[in-house]
Protein backbone atom coordinates (compact mmCIF):
# COMPACT_ATOMS: atom_id res chain seq x y z
CA UNK A 1 0.00 0.00 0.00
CA UNK A 2 1.22 3.61 -1.03
CA UNK A 3 0.11 6.52 1.00
CA UNK A 4 0.78 9.45 -1.47
CA UNK A 5 0.96 12.85 -0.16
CA UNK A 6 -0.36 15.02 -3.06
CA UNK A 7 1.54 18.22 -1.42
CA UNK A 8 4.72 17.15 -1.86
CA UNK A 9 3.28 16.05 -5.73
CA UNK A 10 1.86 18.97 -6.62
CA UNK A 11 5.24 20.80 -5.39
CA UNK A 12 7.55 18.33 -6.98
CA UNK A 13 5.65 18.79 -10.52
CA UNK A 14 6.82 19.34 -13.72
CA UNK A 15 4.93 21.97 -15.65
CA UNK A 16 2.95 19.82 -18.32
CA UNK A 17 -0.53 20.47 -20.15
CA UNK A 18 -2.20 20.58 -17.50
CA UNK A 19 -0.39 23.22 -15.92
CA UNK A 20 -1.39 25.22 -18.74
CA UNK A 21 -5.08 24.60 -18.39
CA UNK A 22 -5.35 25.66 -15.45
CA UNK A 23 -3.50 29.00 -15.73
CA UNK A 24 -4.96 29.63 -19.02
CA UNK A 25 -8.83 29.64 -17.08
CA UNK A 26 -7.70 30.64 -14.05
CA UNK A 27 -6.34 33.86 -16.22
CA UNK A 28 -9.16 34.55 -18.30
CA UNK A 29 -11.49 35.08 -14.75
CA UNK A 30 -9.35 37.46 -13.33
CA UNK A 31 -9.34 39.24 -17.30
CA UNK A 32 -13.33 39.08 -16.44
CA UNK A 33 -12.69 40.20 -13.06
CA UNK A 34 -10.49 43.09 -13.80
CA UNK A 35 -13.00 44.03 -16.34
CA UNK A 36 -15.92 44.85 -14.23
CA UNK A 37 -13.95 46.38 -11.53
CA UNK A 38 -12.62 48.80 -13.41
CA UNK A 39 -15.65 49.54 -15.65
CA UNK A 40 -16.87 51.69 -12.80
CA UNK A 41 -13.85 53.96 -13.10
CA UNK A 42 -13.93 54.36 -16.81
CA UNK A 43 -17.54 55.07 -16.46
CA UNK A 44 -17.52 57.75 -13.60
CA UNK A 45 -17.08 60.69 -15.51
CA UNK A 46 -20.01 60.02 -18.01
CA UNK A 47 -21.91 58.50 -14.77
CA UNK A 48 -21.57 61.63 -12.87
CA UNK A 49 -22.68 63.84 -15.99
CA UNK A 50 -25.60 61.75 -16.97
CA UNK A 51 -27.26 61.01 -13.46
CA UNK A 52 -26.31 64.34 -12.19
CA UNK A 53 -24.32 63.52 -9.06
CA UNK A 54 -21.23 65.26 -6.95
CA UNK A 55 -18.02 63.74 -6.73
CA UNK A 56 -18.73 62.38 -3.05
CA UNK A 57 -21.90 61.02 -3.75
CA UNK A 58 -19.96 59.37 -6.96
CA UNK A 59 -17.53 58.16 -4.59
CA UNK A 60 -20.26 55.95 -2.50
CA UNK A 61 -21.84 54.46 -5.89
CA UNK A 62 -18.09 53.18 -7.06
CA UNK A 63 -17.89 51.92 -3.07
CA UNK A 64 -21.17 49.98 -3.03
CA UNK A 65 -19.33 47.30 -5.56
CA UNK A 66 -16.20 47.62 -2.78
CA UNK A 67 -18.39 46.25 -0.20
CA UNK A 68 -19.88 43.73 -2.27
CA UNK A 69 -16.60 42.22 -2.41
CA UNK A 70 -15.31 42.54 1.14
CA UNK A 71 -18.66 40.46 2.18
CA UNK A 72 -17.88 37.85 -1.63
CA UNK A 73 -14.41 37.31 -0.58
CA UNK A 74 -15.14 36.82 3.18
CA UNK A 75 -18.15 34.47 2.75
CA UNK A 76 -17.19 32.76 -1.06
CA UNK A 77 -13.41 32.77 0.06
CA UNK A 78 -14.64 30.67 2.86
CA UNK A 79 -17.40 28.56 1.67
CA UNK A 80 -15.26 26.86 -1.22
CA UNK A 81 -13.15 25.16 1.49
CA UNK A 82 -16.72 23.34 2.51
CA UNK A 83 -18.53 23.45 -0.90
CA UNK A 84 -15.96 22.87 -3.86
CA UNK A 85 -13.62 25.62 -4.85
CA UNK A 86 -14.52 24.76 -8.52
CA UNK A 87 -18.59 25.45 -7.33
CA UNK A 88 -17.63 28.38 -5.34
CA UNK A 89 -16.31 29.99 -8.67
CA UNK A 90 -19.26 29.26 -10.92
CA UNK A 91 -21.13 30.93 -8.69
CA UNK A 92 -19.11 33.63 -8.57
CA UNK A 93 -18.88 34.40 -12.23
CA UNK A 94 -22.98 34.23 -12.53
CA UNK A 95 -22.78 37.02 -9.92
CA UNK A 96 -19.99 39.25 -11.35
CA UNK A 97 -20.90 39.15 -15.34
CA UNK A 98 -25.18 38.97 -14.58
CA UNK A 99 -24.98 41.87 -12.36
CA UNK A 100 -22.14 44.34 -13.99
CA UNK A 101 -24.48 43.94 -17.03
CA UNK A 102 -27.67 44.89 -14.93
CA UNK A 103 -25.87 48.20 -13.79
CA UNK A 104 -25.90 49.00 -17.52
CA UNK A 105 -29.90 49.37 -17.31
CA UNK A 106 -30.15 51.51 -14.59
CA UNK A 107 -30.83 55.19 -14.63
CA UNK A 108 -31.21 55.51 -10.55
CA UNK A 109 -27.73 55.87 -8.26
CA UNK A 110 -29.51 54.07 -5.48
CA UNK A 111 -30.60 50.82 -8.51
CA UNK A 112 -26.89 51.28 -9.95
CA UNK A 113 -25.44 50.82 -6.09
CA UNK A 114 -27.42 47.76 -5.46
CA UNK A 115 -26.23 46.16 -8.45
CA UNK A 116 -22.83 46.84 -8.09
CA UNK A 117 -23.33 45.42 -4.93
CA UNK A 118 -24.13 42.24 -5.80
CA UNK A 119 -21.98 41.90 -8.51
CA UNK A 120 -19.09 42.89 -5.56
CA UNK A 121 -19.84 39.94 -3.95
CA UNK A 122 -19.17 38.20 -7.15
CA UNK A 123 -15.75 39.96 -7.79
CA UNK A 124 -14.17 39.52 -4.17
CA UNK A 125 -15.32 36.15 -4.20
CA UNK A 126 -13.61 34.81 -6.81
CA UNK A 127 -10.36 36.54 -6.16
CA UNK A 128 -9.05 34.20 -3.26
CA UNK A 129 -10.38 30.99 -5.24
CA UNK A 130 -8.60 31.37 -8.03
CA UNK A 131 -5.24 32.34 -6.10
CA UNK A 132 -5.96 29.32 -4.02
CA UNK A 133 -6.78 27.13 -6.91
CA UNK A 134 -3.49 28.36 -8.65
CA UNK A 135 -1.23 27.85 -5.78
CA UNK A 136 -2.77 24.83 -4.97
CA UNK A 137 -1.41 23.43 -8.80
CA UNK A 138 1.59 24.99 -9.40
CA UNK A 139 5.27 23.44 -9.03
CA UNK A 140 6.65 24.63 -5.99
CA UNK A 141 9.83 26.03 -8.02
CA UNK A 142 7.97 28.49 -10.09
CA UNK A 143 4.85 29.35 -7.97
CA UNK A 144 5.32 32.58 -7.45
CA UNK A 145 5.54 33.35 -11.21
CA UNK A 146 2.51 31.41 -12.12
CA UNK A 147 0.39 32.95 -9.28
CA UNK A 148 1.51 36.56 -10.62
CA UNK A 149 1.37 35.71 -14.20
CA UNK A 150 -2.57 35.08 -13.65
CA UNK A 151 -3.11 37.58 -11.47
CA UNK A 152 -1.48 39.92 -14.17
CA UNK A 153 -5.24 39.17 -16.06
CA UNK A 154 -6.45 41.25 -13.52
CA UNK A 155 -4.93 44.06 -14.86
CA UNK A 156 -5.16 43.03 -19.02
CA UNK A 157 -8.73 43.20 -17.79
CA UNK A 158 -8.50 47.20 -16.62
CA UNK A 159 -6.20 47.71 -20.08
CA UNK A 160 -9.59 46.17 -21.74
CA UNK A 161 -12.39 48.22 -19.99
CA UNK A 162 -9.65 51.27 -20.78
CA UNK A 163 -9.86 50.39 -24.75
CA UNK A 164 -12.73 49.85 -24.94
CA UNK A 165 -14.22 52.71 -22.31
CA UNK A 166 -12.61 54.89 -25.35
CA UNK A 167 -14.89 53.47 -28.31
CA UNK A 168 -18.17 52.69 -26.83
CA UNK A 169 -18.62 55.02 -24.32
CA UNK A 170 -18.24 57.44 -27.07
CA UNK A 171 -20.59 56.16 -29.48
CA UNK A 172 -22.84 54.18 -27.23
CA UNK A 173 -22.84 55.81 -23.90
CA UNK A 174 -21.32 54.67 -20.21
CA UNK A 175 -24.32 51.53 -20.48
CA UNK A 176 -22.48 50.01 -23.44
CA UNK A 177 -19.01 49.04 -21.17
CA UNK A 178 -21.53 47.44 -18.28
CA UNK A 179 -23.45 45.27 -20.60
CA UNK A 180 -20.62 44.28 -22.98
CA UNK A 181 -19.59 42.42 -19.09
CA UNK A 182 -22.27 39.97 -18.97
CA UNK A 183 -20.49 37.84 -21.56
CA UNK A 184 -18.97 35.52 -19.67
CA UNK A 185 -21.78 33.99 -18.08
CA UNK A 186 -22.20 31.71 -20.86
CA UNK A 187 -18.60 30.43 -20.50
CA UNK A 188 -19.28 28.73 -16.81
CA UNK A 189 -20.45 24.76 -18.10
CA UNK A 190 -16.76 24.96 -19.75
CA UNK A 191 -14.97 26.24 -16.72
CA UNK A 192 -16.91 24.18 -14.59
CA UNK A 193 -15.72 20.98 -16.49
CA UNK A 194 -12.36 22.13 -17.44
CA UNK A 195 -11.19 23.37 -13.89
CA UNK A 196 -10.01 20.77 -11.62
CA UNK A 197 -11.59 20.55 -7.82
CA UNK A 198 -9.03 20.99 -4.80
CA UNK A 199 -7.90 17.86 -3.87
CA UNK A 200 -7.99 18.30 0.27
CA UNK A 201 -11.79 18.92 -0.72
CA UNK A 202 -11.87 15.50 -2.53
CA UNK A 203 -9.99 13.52 0.12
CA UNK A 204 -12.49 15.26 2.57
CA UNK A 205 -15.09 14.48 0.51
CA UNK A 206 -14.15 10.59 -0.18
CA UNK A 207 -14.33 11.52 -3.94
CA UNK A 208 -11.19 9.26 -4.45
CA UNK A 209 -11.48 8.41 -8.22
CA UNK A 210 -11.61 11.95 -9.28
CA UNK A 211 -9.06 12.32 -7.21
CA UNK A 212 -6.74 9.84 -8.72
CA UNK A 213 -7.73 11.38 -12.39
CA UNK A 214 -6.24 15.01 -11.14
CA UNK A 215 -3.46 13.60 -9.73
CA UNK A 216 -2.59 11.81 -13.04
CA UNK A 217 -3.14 15.16 -14.77
CA UNK A 218 -0.76 16.62 -12.36
CA UNK A 219 2.05 14.39 -12.28
CA UNK A 220 2.07 12.03 -15.59
CA UNK A 221 4.88 10.00 -14.09
CA UNK A 222 2.29 8.73 -11.48
CA UNK A 223 0.70 4.98 -12.33
CA UNK A 224 -2.21 4.75 -9.43
CA UNK A 225 -2.86 1.24 -7.83
CA UNK A 226 -6.19 0.26 -6.26
CA UNK A 227 -4.66 0.11 -3.09
CA UNK A 228 -3.13 4.08 -2.85
CA UNK A 229 -4.09 5.80 0.23
CA UNK A 230 -4.07 10.07 -0.27
CA UNK A 231 -3.33 11.78 2.47
CA UNK A 232 -2.32 15.51 3.29
CA UNK A 233 0.10 16.18 6.22
CA UNK A 234 -1.02 17.31 9.45
CA UNK A 235 -0.95 21.20 9.05
CA UNK A 236 -3.35 20.50 5.77
CA UNK A 237 -5.88 18.89 6.90
CA UNK A 238 -8.29 21.38 8.91
CA UNK A 239 -11.33 21.21 10.64
CA UNK A 240 -14.72 22.50 10.31
CA UNK A 241 -13.47 25.72 11.67
CA UNK A 242 -11.12 26.81 9.50
CA UNK A 243 -10.79 30.06 10.47
CA UNK A 244 -9.37 29.40 13.94
CA UNK A 245 -5.75 27.74 12.06
CA UNK A 246 -5.62 31.11 10.64
CA UNK A 247 -4.37 32.09 14.03
CA UNK A 248 -2.88 29.02 15.15
CA UNK A 249 0.98 27.51 15.14
CA UNK A 250 2.46 31.07 15.76
CA UNK A 251 0.50 32.55 12.61
CA UNK A 252 -1.76 35.18 14.52
CA UNK A 253 0.68 38.21 14.27
CA UNK A 254 1.44 37.67 10.69
CA UNK A 255 -2.94 36.99 10.06
CA UNK A 256 -2.89 40.71 11.28
CA UNK A 257 -0.19 42.16 9.25
CA UNK A 258 -1.46 40.55 5.92
CA UNK A 259 -4.37 42.20 6.84
CA UNK A 260 -3.16 46.06 7.58
CA UNK A 261 -1.24 45.32 4.25
CA UNK A 262 -3.85 44.25 1.99
CA UNK A 263 -5.87 47.23 3.93
CA UNK A 264 -3.47 49.54 2.75
CA UNK A 265 -2.32 48.13 -0.86
CA UNK A 266 -5.87 48.30 -2.07
CA UNK A 267 -6.68 51.51 -0.28
CA UNK A 268 -3.84 52.88 -3.24
CA UNK A 269 -5.49 50.71 -5.81
CA UNK A 270 -9.16 51.98 -5.62
CA UNK A 271 -7.94 55.26 -5.40
CA UNK A 272 -6.18 55.32 -8.26
CA UNK A 273 -8.65 53.36 -10.62
CA UNK A 274 -11.65 54.89 -9.01
CA UNK A 275 -10.43 58.35 -9.45
CA UNK A 276 -7.08 58.68 -11.89
CA UNK A 277 -9.38 59.60 -14.60
CA UNK A 278 -11.56 62.46 -13.20
CA UNK A 279 -7.96 63.65 -11.30
CA UNK A 280 -6.07 63.76 -14.70
CA UNK A 281 -9.41 65.22 -16.25
CA UNK A 282 -9.32 68.08 -14.01
CA UNK A 283 -5.96 68.68 -14.45
CA UNK A 284 -6.69 69.61 -17.89
CA UNK A 285 -6.35 66.67 -19.98
CA UNK A 286 -8.83 65.68 -22.33
CA UNK A 287 -11.40 62.54 -21.45
CA UNK A 288 -9.39 60.40 -24.12
CA UNK A 289 -5.85 61.10 -22.48
CA UNK A 290 -7.26 60.43 -19.07
CA UNK A 291 -8.13 57.21 -20.08
CA UNK A 292 -4.41 56.66 -21.49
CA UNK A 293 -3.16 57.06 -18.06
CA UNK A 294 -5.68 53.83 -16.81
CA UNK A 295 -4.52 52.23 -19.63
CA UNK A 296 -0.90 53.10 -18.63
CA UNK A 297 -1.61 52.28 -15.35
CA UNK A 298 -2.85 48.52 -16.01
CA UNK A 299 0.19 48.45 -18.51
CA UNK A 300 2.69 48.99 -15.96
CA UNK A 301 0.46 46.30 -13.31
CA UNK A 302 0.70 43.66 -15.54
CA UNK A 303 5.04 44.41 -16.06
CA UNK A 304 5.07 44.45 -11.72
CA UNK A 305 3.05 41.40 -11.66
CA UNK A 306 5.24 39.32 -13.91
CA UNK A 307 8.71 40.59 -12.22
CA UNK A 308 7.63 40.44 -9.40
CA UNK A 309 6.82 36.98 -9.58
CA UNK A 310 10.08 36.27 -11.56
CA UNK A 311 11.56 37.80 -8.61
CA UNK A 312 10.05 36.19 -5.71
CA UNK A 313 11.22 32.64 -7.21
CA UNK A 314 14.67 34.09 -6.74
CA UNK A 315 14.54 36.27 -3.58
CA UNK A 316 12.38 35.95 -0.59
CA UNK A 317 9.13 37.05 -1.71
CA UNK A 318 9.14 38.91 1.77
CA UNK A 319 11.18 41.40 1.16
CA UNK A 320 10.57 41.89 -2.89
CA UNK A 321 7.03 43.01 -1.36
CA UNK A 322 8.47 45.32 0.77
CA UNK A 323 10.35 46.64 -1.86
CA UNK A 324 7.72 47.47 -4.13
CA UNK A 325 5.82 49.27 -1.19
CA UNK A 326 8.51 51.35 -1.31
CA UNK A 327 8.93 51.81 -4.99
CA UNK A 328 4.68 53.09 -4.39
CA UNK A 329 5.17 55.26 -1.64
CA UNK A 330 7.80 57.20 -4.08
CA UNK A 331 5.61 56.90 -7.83
CA UNK A 332 2.61 58.09 -6.37
CA UNK A 333 3.77 60.68 -4.11
CA UNK A 334 5.46 62.20 -7.42
CA UNK A 335 1.93 62.08 -9.65
CA UNK A 336 1.19 65.52 -8.76
CA UNK A 337 4.06 67.01 -8.81
CA UNK A 338 4.75 69.46 -12.37
CA UNK A 339 6.88 67.23 -15.13
CA UNK A 340 6.90 66.30 -18.61
CA UNK A 341 4.05 64.33 -20.22
CA UNK A 342 6.87 61.73 -20.57
CA UNK A 343 7.65 61.10 -16.97
CA UNK A 344 3.95 61.25 -16.13
CA UNK A 345 3.44 58.62 -18.13
CA UNK A 346 6.29 56.45 -16.61
CA UNK A 347 5.45 57.49 -12.92
CA UNK A 348 2.27 56.13 -13.36
CA UNK A 349 3.32 53.06 -15.48
CA UNK A 350 5.35 52.63 -11.86
CA UNK A 351 2.56 53.55 -9.32
CA UNK A 352 0.22 50.81 -11.50
CA UNK A 353 3.21 48.01 -11.22
CA UNK A 354 4.00 48.61 -7.33
CA UNK A 355 0.04 49.19 -6.53
CA UNK A 356 -1.67 46.57 -9.05
CA UNK A 357 1.41 44.77 -9.14
CA UNK A 358 1.96 44.31 -5.64
CA UNK A 359 -1.19 43.50 -4.27
CA UNK A 360 -0.90 40.16 -6.71
CA UNK A 361 2.46 39.77 -4.95
CA UNK A 362 0.51 39.55 -1.50
CA UNK A 363 -2.11 37.38 -2.90
CA UNK A 364 0.60 35.52 -3.85
CA UNK A 365 2.34 35.28 -0.43
CA UNK A 366 -0.56 34.62 1.73
CA UNK A 367 -1.17 32.05 -0.66
CA UNK A 368 1.72 30.53 0.07
CA UNK A 369 1.68 31.35 4.18
CA UNK A 370 -1.03 29.03 4.66
CA UNK A 371 -1.85 25.40 4.65
CA UNK A 372 -3.20 23.95 1.36
CA UNK A 373 -6.71 23.18 3.66
CA UNK A 374 -6.99 26.64 4.71
CA UNK A 375 -5.97 29.02 1.56
CA UNK A 376 -8.47 29.78 0.37
CA UNK A 377 -9.72 31.06 3.96
CA UNK A 378 -6.79 32.61 4.23
CA UNK A 379 -6.85 34.60 0.83
CA UNK A 380 -10.38 35.20 1.63
CA UNK A 381 -9.81 36.95 5.35
CA UNK A 382 -7.19 38.70 3.99
CA UNK A 383 -8.91 40.24 0.81
CA UNK A 384 -11.93 40.63 2.49
CA UNK A 385 -10.38 42.48 5.72
CA UNK A 386 -8.31 44.50 2.96
CA UNK A 387 -11.43 45.58 0.92
CA UNK A 388 -12.24 48.02 4.02
CA UNK A 389 -9.68 49.96 2.54
CA UNK A 390 -10.80 49.45 -1.04
CA UNK A 391 -14.04 51.11 0.05
CA UNK A 392 -13.22 53.76 2.16
CA UNK A 393 -10.72 55.20 -1.08
CA UNK A 394 -13.29 56.12 -3.43
CA UNK A 395 -15.49 58.20 -0.38
CA UNK A 396 -12.01 59.72 0.86
CA UNK A 397 -10.75 61.06 -2.32
CA UNK A 398 -14.04 62.09 -3.50
CA UNK A 399 -14.40 63.63 -0.60
CA UNK A 400 -10.61 65.60 -1.50
CA UNK A 401 -11.84 65.93 -4.55
CA UNK A 402 -14.63 67.73 -3.93
CA UNK A 403 -12.67 70.12 -1.43
CA UNK A 404 -10.66 71.32 -4.44
CA UNK A 405 -7.49 70.38 -3.00
CA UNK A 406 -4.36 70.58 -4.83
CA UNK A 407 -3.41 67.92 -6.85
CA UNK A 408 -0.73 66.86 -5.37
CA UNK A 409 -2.20 66.69 -1.54
CA UNK A 410 -4.74 63.91 -3.35
CA UNK A 411 -1.33 61.57 -4.59
CA UNK A 412 -0.24 62.36 -0.93
CA UNK A 413 -3.07 60.94 0.70
CA UNK A 414 -3.01 58.10 -1.58
CA UNK A 415 0.87 57.20 -0.82
CA UNK A 416 1.31 57.40 2.66
CA UNK A 417 -0.69 54.05 2.62
CA UNK A 418 2.75 52.52 1.13
CA UNK A 419 4.77 53.19 4.11
CA UNK A 420 2.21 51.66 5.98
CA UNK A 421 2.14 48.51 4.15
CA UNK A 422 6.02 48.17 3.88
CA UNK A 423 6.25 48.16 7.48
CA UNK A 424 3.22 45.71 8.22
CA UNK A 425 5.14 43.40 5.69
CA UNK A 426 8.15 44.02 7.45
CA UNK A 427 6.71 41.82 11.14
CA UNK A 428 5.09 38.52 9.57
CA UNK A 429 6.97 36.21 10.96
CA UNK A 430 8.09 34.42 7.42
CA UNK A 431 9.21 31.17 9.76
CA UNK A 432 5.63 30.37 10.49
CA UNK A 433 4.47 30.09 7.00
CA UNK A 434 3.34 26.80 5.20
CA UNK A 435 6.33 27.31 2.49
CA UNK A 436 8.67 27.47 5.15
CA UNK A 437 7.38 24.56 6.84
CA UNK A 438 8.02 22.42 4.04
CA UNK A 439 11.25 23.05 3.69
CA UNK A 440 11.75 21.35 7.28
CA UNK A 441 9.42 18.48 5.60
CA UNK A 442 11.50 18.06 2.85
CA UNK A 443 15.60 17.63 4.96
CA UNK A 444 14.00 14.95 6.68
CA UNK A 445 11.71 13.22 3.95
CA UNK A 446 12.27 9.80 2.44
CA UNK A 447 14.41 10.10 -1.16
CA UNK A 448 11.91 8.46 -3.70
CA UNK A 449 13.32 5.54 -5.41
CA UNK A 450 13.85 5.49 -8.90
CA UNK A 451 10.65 2.76 -9.72
CA UNK A 452 8.39 5.30 -8.03
CA UNK A 453 10.11 8.87 -8.34
CA UNK A 454 7.34 11.64 -7.40
CA UNK A 455 5.00 9.97 -4.74
CA UNK A 456 6.43 9.94 -1.69
CA UNK A 457 5.45 8.04 1.51
CA UNK A 458 3.77 9.86 4.93
CA UNK A 459 5.71 9.15 7.77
Amino acid sequence: MRHIDVHKLADDARFNRFHAVVLFWCALIIVFDGYDLAVAGIALPSIMKEMGVDATSAGFMVSSALFGMMIGAIFLGTIADRIGRRKAIAICIGLFSVFTAMAGFTQDPILFSMTRFMAGLGIGGVMPNVVAQMTEFSPKRIRSTMVTLMFSGYAVGGMLAAILGKGLIESYGWQSVFIAAGLPVVLIPMIAKAMPESMPFLIKSGRIEELRHTVARLEPSYRPLADDRFALPVADNADDAPIRHLFQDGRSISTLMFWVAFFMCLFMIYALSSWLAKLMASAGYSLGSALTFVLVLNFGAVIGAISGGWLSDRFPIKYVLMGFFALAAVSISMLGQPVPTTVLYFLVGMAGATTIGTQILAYAYVGQFYPMAVRSTGIGWASGIGRSGAILAPIVIGTLVSMKLPLQQNFLVIAVPAIIAMVATAFVNHGRSASAADREIDSGSVTATASDPRPTALQ
